[in-house]
């Protein structure tokens, strides 16, 4: 790195950290710089310090203060400008710091129904511990991916409602999600809290909760829904694919234009019980209807923005900015089909997209509702198609290495990873214990 690129890096960084910092604290390593590149203009052979370079870019990226960690286009630029003059290897070992640091709390992972369809709902016919070529998950994967919380789906088909059999196929694959904690204790254990999963993610592993994928599986009574609390379920998506009696689906034909009386009931005994209000599947009427009643921040488990990808399943420009209001979350969701530009889909349907093209999701729910309401809902083991570069769980280091690419600091990567979900957990169950006082 000659030194004129030297000055430039600096000079990056000094305007990137200048309001936060006194400039005399960032003094000694600016100084070691000056010293190495007034070596080099002597003729001096000098190499930079991977572990240089990331001391400091760790101590730029840690140390902001909680109210900057909203997406700022000055300090978005510098830290790109700074990101481009990294090598690779540099770059790589500034992703492993930042992503390893962080807290992934992923959204949304199906692994319970591929238990249900490959092993029949069995865990013992289903050896994790060793590379699964048919699933996205598993624990050599895991061990890869820097996953701390996950919110596993308890999903069951929308024609089990017709059947009479939603609840049932429910309990059935919250008993998988139990096994598993039962069968792998050293590497998963069942939260029930935002306490849960720092405790669990302190002691070195994935804190998994539960999430109900269609308010079918409460067969339109509030009892159901408060035992599907009990037995740890902490999000309930109020549609799936099809429309319900008292919601109506994004991919199904409206019967209600939104929520139902009997919807509404279920939103606010939700915000009563403490389990987040999950509008991923739901037509924007019902998404508009459940954000005026609910009290609490609601999620989008595994949707992507809308005005990128214009399908049904997406989020609008109008929702994303009632979801920074509700001080709710986006979990962008990995699915081809809900990523890929609307354009390049009609052009080729068969386009199953880049991990770029999810950070750009990423970036534009960043820039409309803010960097505090964006996530990640991969739907790893729930989707026929993911795009090259996320084909697996192992693969979360690489996006967070595009978010450094795209100039998100440390804190905004930690928020997006998973702490601005921990923090809509810890929003909602705030919720429910004031709901409960007097």
């Amino acid at each position: 790195m000659g030194g004129r690129s030297h000055q430039n890096h600096c000079q990056h960084f000094h305007r990137y950290i200048c309001h936060e910092f006194d400039y005399e604290q960032f003094q000694a390593p600016s100084e070691m710089i000056h010293r190495q590149t007034s070596s080099r203009r002597r003729g001096t052979p000098i190499h930079t310090s991977s572990r240089l370079v990331l001391a400091i870019l760790s101590l730029v990226m840690t140390d902001l203060v909680a109210s900057e960690v909203s997406l700022g286009p000055q300090a978005s630029s510098d830290s790109a400008s700074v990101a481009r003059t990294l090598s690779e290897a540099e770059l790589d070992a500034l992703t492993r710091e930042i992503h390893f640091s962080g807290m992934l709390f992923d959204g949304h992972n199906d692994l319970p129904w591929q238990i249900h369809k490959l092993a029949k709902g069995s865990v013992d016919r289903l050896d994790l511990t060793v590379p699964q070529p048919l699933l996205h998950t598993d624990f050599p994967k895991l061990k890869q991916s820097g996953l701390k919380a996950q919110f596993w789906s308890v999903y069951v088909p929308a024609d089990t409602y017709q059947q009479g059999i939603s609840l049932t196929q429910t309990l059935e694959q919250i008993q998988i999600v139990r096994k598993l904690a039962q069968k792998y204790p050293d590497q998963l254990e069942l939260a029930d809290s935002s306490a849960d999963i720092e405790r669990i993610v302190a002691q070195g592993k994935i804190a998994s909760l539960m999430g109900a994928e269609g308010g079918y599986s409460i067969q339109c009574s509030i009892p159901i829904l408060q035992q599907l609390y009990r037995e740890g379920v902490r999000y309930m998506t109020l549609t799936h694919s099809k429309t319900i009696e008292w919601a109506d689906s994004a991919t199904d034909q409206p019967q209600h234009g939104g929520l139902t009386p009997f919807g509404e009931e279920v939103v606010r005994e939700m915000n009563r019980l403490g389990m987040l209000v999950d509008l991923s599947h739901v037509s924007e009427e019902t998404m508009l209807d459940a954000l005026d009643i609910t009290t609490a921040p609601v999620i989008f488990s595994h949707s992507s923005a809308k005005a990128i990808c214009n399908h049904p399943r997406n989020v609008s420009d109008v929702v994303l900015k009632r979801v920074t209001a509700n001080r709710g979350i986006v979990m962008v969701n990995f699915m081809s089909g809900y990523i890929v530009p609307t354009e390049r889909l009609k052009a080729n349907p068969k386009d199953v997209g880049t991990l770029d093209d999810v950070v750009d999701h990423i970036v534009h729910i960043a820039k409309v509702a803010g960097v505090e309401h964006v996530g990640i809902g991969s739907d790893f083991d729930g989707v026929r198609q993911l795009p090259r570069g996320l084909e697996d769980v192992s693969k979360y280091p690489d996006l967070t290495k595009e978010l450094i690419r795209r100039g998100f600091t440390k804190p905004q990567i930690h928020a997006i990873l998973g702490g601005n979900i921990l923090r809509v957990l810890k929003e909602a169950e705030q919720v429910a214990k004031n709901s409960k006082q007097p």
